[in-house]
C-alpha cells in the first residue's frame, strides 16, 4: 500500500511544482534502480538522495522538503 500512496504523492508534487522537478517512478526490478540496490519495495530519490519514507508518503511534508531543496 505504501508504494500506491508514494506514487500518488509523487504525482501530487510534480502537479504542484511542474517543470522544476523530474518525475520518474520505476519498478524495484528496473533497470534503472539497479545501480541502487534498495532494500524495500517503496523508495523515493529526490536529487538521486534518498528520501524517509515519513517524509514521501505525506503530501504536506513532501512538499515542504522539496521547497526546502529548490531555494
Amino acid at each position: 500500500m505504501s508504494c500506491k500512496k508514494a506514487i500518488g504523492v509523487a504525482e501530487e508534487m510534480k502537479n504542484i511544482f511542474g517543470e522544476k522537478i523530474n518525475l520518474s517512478i520505476f519498478t524495484t526490478d528496473s533497470e534503472e534502480a539497479r545501480k541502487y540496490n534498495f532494500r524495500s519495495s517503496t523508495n523515493v530519490l529526490f536529487e538521486d538522495d534518498l528520501i524517509p519514507l515519513e517524509i514521501s508518503l505525506d503530501k504536506q511534508k513532501m512538499k515542504d522538503f522539496i521547497s526546502k531543496k529548490l531555494s
